[in-house]
């Protein structure tokens, strides 16, 4: 190859180029003052300053193809002298007729973009080389939009014709400053073409570069206004490329980006077209059972995509549902709730998805994770819960499988030795299960759950207080264990106790009400409850026409304990 050849100081073409510059700058300055087609003149006003913005930068550029830049100035020169033309009919009113001006408008805006293109692709060819760049110092924080556009433009051409230490340099300088004022990316995006370099920049050679632009496209798409200006620039593809060979962290930026463009399964389709679930698969098949926030980032938009009924099953036939359930297992708390996160999502209203975690072992790994021996968080074990809920609901064989674990065991465990949080979820889990069946409630009652349960109601907490008492008031509904409950002579003490003055009308008064109704058909409750000492709080009940309350009353009443209460209560 020969010498790169310097632009000639004193030479035609030099002059040409600085006419040129100085020209754009007049008819800049120039357009602001015609009310006339001041959209179309607002267009083309963006795009002069984007070419002058790459001319200012040609004088300090080494060349290896003076012609092709002559040839290209040249032409610039003569659109540039056909706008000042119009400009000046514009401003003098001049025209001959608005359909013909707005046509000649139009053909001028093209004419200029597309010699910004050529003038770009020069560059990108490789025959411009830049020396020295014209930095110019980011704006202050109370700057005007002008200079905010004259900062943007600077950043614009620096990515366009600079080398590659200067492109990541303003990249690096672009994402700060986006960070801190969202004026920069509404301008940048203004820019037709600084969108598609930024997305041209992912496919890069240089590491460096493809990731600081990962990250401009992640950080623009944090912006819900202009997703769609990097779908539109075709961002997809080049982003799944930089999943699959960048380094880790323009592969974060890129799954990051991916997230916010497949919200609420928006492009999953596109995504899906250029390979992005299997790679994304693949992902966490490389790096989820050590953790890390790669993979739990690829989880992310693993479940955005769910949502699609055929990007769903093409994930089971990859096997998704087999290696989340491994990656449960992880030695990542994140990673373990991400998978969960995952397969509840599939799950979700899909009985056959359902179907296939629980063959595959989802409900018996679920319960491991609440074994008191494990190692696994509170908020892990909260996922796995939420997780046997939704895979149990509506199916009697998932919920035996269930019953024939150690589930109940861990629960009751949690109840009574746990920590705080941990015996909240445990009540949760009690309230689920009495619900579930009638077998259930037996087995929660030959466990040994009601005693537990009972004091929970003298929680500080009224959520806790009131969830315990319909898990009690549900159990209690079995003959078998209203029996149980009975033989305990605290059981019916407490729930007699804890009638005691208060709003008569609350609602853990009226669920200790239901209970002790329950119990009332056993004549040895009835005993119990007459013989407790705290009897006064039900008659006081009774006397302020709380329905249950006389009920129970008229209960022990006719029975041969009435002696005891009088025939007061015989009205």
């Amino acid at each position: 190859m020969g010498e790169k050849n310097s632009l000639p100081e004193t030479s035609t073409e030099r002059r040409r180029l600085l006419q040129a510059i100085g020209s754009i700058s007049s008819l800049i300055a120039l357009s602001h003052s015609t009310q006339v087609f001041a959209s179309k003149w607002m267009s083309i006003r963006n795009k002069m300053e984007e070419l002058l913005s790459i001319l200012s930068n040609v004088e300090n550029c080494e060349s290896n193809d003076n012609f092709s830049l002559c040839i290209t100035v040249e032409s610039i020169s003569a659109t540039i002298a056909e706008c000042g033309g119009l400009l000046k009919r514009c401003l003098e009113l001049s025209y001959c007729g608005k359909l013909y001006m707005q046509s000649d408008l139009d053909i001028v805006y093209a004419k200029l973009d597309s010699q910004v293109k050529t003038l770009s692709d020069i560059y990108a060819l490789g025959l411009v080389t830049q020396r020295y760049a014209i930095v110019v110092l980011k704006p202050a924080p109370s700057a005007s939009k002008e200079d905010i556009r004259f900062y943007v433009h600077n950043i614009s051409s620096r990515i366009k014709i600079g080398s590659t230490i200067m492109k990541k340099q303003a990249l690096v300088e672009f994402n700060e400053a986006i960070q801190e004022d969202e004026r920069y990316v509404n301008i940048a995006v203004e820019l037709e073409s600084f969108v598609n370099f930024l997305v041209r920049f992912l496919d890069s050679q240089e590491s460096e570069i493809r990731e600081a632009a990962a990250k401009t496209v992640y950080l623009i798409a944090v912006f819900q206004s202009y997703k769609s200006v990097l779908i539109d620039a075709g961002v997809i593809a080049p982003l799944i490329r930089v999943l699959e060979s960048g380094n880790e962290s323009s592969q974060e930026f890129a799954a990051r980006c991916l997230i916010k463009v497949t919200e609420n399964s928006d492009n999953a389709w596109s995504v899906s077209a250029h390979g992005g679930v299997s790679a994304l698969l693949k992902i966490c098949g490389k790096n989820g059972e050590n953790g890390g926030e790669l993979a739990n980032l690829a989880c992310r938009v693993l479940k955005n995509l769910v949502g699609i009924e055929e990007i769903k099953r093409f994930m089971v036939e990859e096997g998704a549902i087999s290696l989340f359930l491994k990656l449960v297992r992880s030695k990542d708390e994140i990673m373990q709730i991400a998978s969960l996160d995952f397969l509840q999502t599939m799950a979700y209203s899909d009985a056959w998805i359902r179907e296939m975690i629980v063959e595959e072992g989802g409900i018996r790994i679920s319960v491991r994770i609440l074994d008191p021996k494990s190692s696994f968080s509170t908020k892990t074990r909260e996922m796995a819960f939420k997780g046997i809920v939704n895979l149990c609901f509506g199916s009697d064989t998932s919920l035996y499988v269930l019953m024939n674990s150690c589930f109940t065991d861990h629960v009751l465990y949690f109840l009574r030795f746990g920590e705080i949080s941990d015996r909240e979820l445990a009540l949760k889990a009690s309230f689920w299960l009495c619900w579930t069946s009638e077998d259930a409630k037996k087995v929660m009652g030959d466990a040994g759950f009601m005693p537990v349960l009972v004091s929970f109601l003298e929680s500080k907490s009224l959520q806790i207080r009131e969830m315990a008492a319909k898990t009690l008031s549900n159990m209690v509904m079995v003959p078998k264990n209203r029996k149980k409950f009975v033989q305990n002579d605290q059981n019916v003490g407490i729930l007699m106790q804890l009638l005691g003055p208060g709003d008569v009308n609350s609602g853990s008064k009226q669920l200790l009400l239901s209970i002790l109704m329950s119990l009332t058909s056993s004549s040895i409750a009835r005993k119990k409850i007459s013989n407790s000492g705290y009897l006064k709080h039900i008659e006081k009940l009774a006397e302020a026409e709380v329905s249950d309350a006389k009920k129970i009353v008229r209960k022990l009443s006719s029975t041969k304990f009435s002696s005891i209460l009088g025939g007061f209560w015989h009205s």
